[in-house]
């Protein structure tokens, strides 16, 4: 692909004056774990507490993300590479724009969020690992996917016929079988807080 010709433009309102307007940091929450951990969930009720306390806040999903601007990709490594360099880069405009993003993926890789890592500065990047055992999280199967990969139906299913490589050193870790939503939340938002993020 031709880039040579392709110029960065700087944006005439900067990160910092939004972040100043805005009266927090803009990162990104990146929510990992296995398919019915409870991350979009989770991700979706931190956004809304930090909405009520008059946070600029946005939710990426990996589902809807898919209907749309990753609808061409499969779910193949190479694919799931892709899906989350994409995403990414989206994330780092969000950050830009001001606003806290968080975003629920299942993100297998390790390498693959380490690279999303790599694009923003330090304390952009805030991983929090939805921990829940995959015994639980095949009883929950909310989508019923398990099922369907237990069946063959889904030939790559992560945490059943595809790894899923667990954060080894993640910002915070959440475990969604020994915590409700309601106190997921508050610990997290109180971890912000004590970083002063928000």
């Amino acid at each position: 692909m031709e880039t040579n010709n392709i110029v960065w433009h700087d944006a005439s309102v900067k990160r910092e004056e939004r972040n100043k307007k805005n009266g927090h940091e803009s990162f990104v929450l990146w929510f990992t774990g296995l398919s019915g951990s409870g991350k979009s969930t989770l991700a979706n009720a931190v956004s809304r507490q930090l909405f009520e306390d008059n946070k600029q806040t946005y939710v990426l999903d990996g589902d809807n993300v898919r209907h749309g601007l990753n609808k061409d990709l499969g779910f193949s490594p190479e694919s799931r590479t892709e899906n989350i360099r994409r995403i990414g880069e989206v994330a780092k405009l969000f950050v830009d724009s001001g606003q806290i993003v968080s975003t629920a993926f299942i993100s297998p890789y390790r390498e693959d969020r380490q690279q999303v890592r790599d694009l923003l500065d330090k304390n952009e990047f805030i991983e929090i690992h939805v921990e829940c055992s995959l015994s639980t999280c095949e009883q929950r199967d909310p989508k019923g996917l398990y099922k369907k990969a237990r069946t063959g139906e889904i030939p790559a299913f992560t945490g059943i016929s595809s790894p899923y490589e667990a954060p080894e050193t993640p910002e915070i870790v959440v475990n969604t079988e020994e915590k409700s939503i309601e106190e997921a939340v508050h610990a997290i938002v109180e971890k912000l807080e004590a970083k002063g993020l928000v």
